[in-house]
């Protein structure tokens, strides 16, 4: 029951320690750094990358390939899965400072900055980093609610015959991910919620399947492809909507590639050897092969499909009908897959908080003592009170910001294309040329500079481009009452 509080603490909070000399080191149970061995594999890492990376905006490819066309859409797509890849290749040989083998290890985003670039860089890329987490947060709670309606509304619809407009509110069923999410929030850390994230992947590859076979079906059915090498043509769209449009298809595909602001955090749960970036690399250049061709072939497909009325989520935006309990099982592998991703990038940011609240009141029982449940067959859950009282309340606030504004997915774009360029692109540069000691004006720092300003422009572009989506979005904005 937490008799050694400060034992017990270091054991399950494996974030507080600031990577001094170990009284472990080299113990079969201890890592270098004091703490318990890590024991994620390339295939662990593989399963957080692609939980994190193929979320629902798979989905949504179709419509961003309808915008940019069959020369621009495939093209934007390898271009973001070999910047993504690259940048992470750079960020991942940022976890140890010095020696790649036994150099200090970065724990979090925010110690790599630290060590490598230090200053204001390190609050900037702190606010930036929980900021962008906070609003995927919401954005998972809308993008599972709206999931679980489809599967309400294609009952509904095939009941009817597609006589009942069947009209349903969202707000019971963000309660009802709510409540599922304050659950899973108090599995303690991220190395405990590996299945979770093997689950959630599987679940990524089901409802991803199901969209592809659905727009190869499709076009299998019509005998042609569709759409053009341009995307959706002005007639459809005016030429200032053309622009947007485009601008917010970049986003779409840029955002879909991110999983940089969560990589130092599953890179720490890497056994060695061989070095954490070796096995990094691998499970990146794995997980965004595999992503890479996933978004290829729904997005293509789903294009090919329906062209310039490509739907803006093919499960959820009924651009198919039936078969309807394949539509049904898709969506529901939609919800599972959210659960365990809202895990997978809301568990960097209860570290964080938890690690300070435990630096700024040591003494406290309610933030450090941790109690041993015991659980007939399984190991003991060990709970801790300021872990459940502030994750739950993490939770509600996230879940009340979606009912009031369920078209926050806006917003979080928002969010996003102030975030994929510095996370995913500028840090990651920035502190590789740090550690590496490239000369300033080399020809290999104005490769790297290069890349880094493309991308600002990339995001500045994303950003007036979501912008565009919530001033459209509050015309019609009426909150805790939007329906589907």
């Amino acid at each position: 029951m937490g008799e050694n509080k400060n034992q017990s603490h270091l054991s399950h909070q494996v974030f507080d320690l600031s990577g001094d000399t170990p009284l472990q080191a080299g113990s079969k149970c201890f890592d270098d750094d004091g703490r318990l061995k890590r024991t994620g594999s390339v295939w662990t890492a593989s399963a957080h990358i692609i939980t994190a990376v193929i979320g629902s905006g798979v989905l949504s490819l179709a419509w961003a390939t309808a915008q940019l066309g069959w020369i621009a859409g495939p093209t934007v797509m390898l271009l973001f899965s070999f910047v993504t890849y690259y940048t992470s290749t750079l960020l991942a040989a940022c976890y140890r400072s010095g020696d790649p083998l036994t150099g200090k290890r970065n724990y979090t985003y925010m110690d790599a900055v630290r060590s490598n670039l230090g200053g204001v860089k390190v609050k900037v890329c702190g606010l930036i980093q929980y900021l962008n987490l906070f609003g995927v947060a919401i954005g998972y709670t809308i993008a599972s609610s709206i999931s679980m309606m489809a599967v309400k509304r294609s009952n509904c619809f095939h009941a009817s015959g597609g006589k009942n407009p069947c009209k349903i509110s969202s707000t019971p069923y963000m309660i009802m991910f709510g409540v599922t999410e304050i659950l899973f929030s108090q599995i303690p850390d991220f190395d405990q919620i590996w299945w979770l994230s093997i689950v959630a992947a599987v679940m990524s590859f089901t409802y991803s399947s199901i969209g592809l076979a659905l727009g190869i079906g499709k076009v299998a059915e019509t005998g042609k492809f569709r759409g053009s090498l341009t995307g959706i043509s002005i007639g459809t769209v005016t030429e200032t909507q053309k622009i947007w449009r485009s601008f917010q298809a970049l986003g779409d595909i840029a955002f879909a590639y991110s999983y940089s602001l969560i990589l130092i955090e599953i890179q720490d749960t890497v056994r060695s050897p061989p070095s954490e970036s070796k096995t990094m690399k691998k499970a990146s250049l794995i997980s965004v092969s595999v992503t890479t061709i996933f978004y290829m072939l729904c997005g293509c497909f789903g294009y090919a499909a329906f062209g310039d009325l490509a739907p803006g989520n093919l499960l959820t935006g009924f651009g198919f009908y039936n078969p309807y309990w394949l539509l049904d099982i898709a969506n529901v592998a939609i919800v599972i897959h959210l659960v365990g991703a809202y895990q997978v990038y809301c568990q960097p940011l209860f570290a964080f908080i938890e690690k300070n609240a435990a630096e700024w009141f040591p003494e406290s029982d309610f933030i450090t003592k941790e109690i041993k449940i015991p659980i007939p067959g399984f190991k003991p859950f060990t709970l801790n009170l300021f872990r459940l009282v502030w994750r739950t309340i993490f939770v509600v606030i996230t879940t009340v910001i979606s009912m009031l504004m369920p078209f926050f997915n806006d917003v979080v774009g928002i969010l996003g294309a102030f975030g994929f360029w510095p996370l995913t692109v500028y840090f990651p540069v920035e502190m590789y040329i740090a550690q590496k000691k490239i000369p300033k004006w080399s020809t290999r720092w104005l490769c790297l500079q290069i890349l880094s300003v493309s991308c600002l422009c990339i995001s500045i572009a994303a950003a007036a481009g979501s912008f565009a989506g919530v001033v459209l979005d509050l015309k019609s904005y009426k909150p805790f009452k939007t329906s589907y």
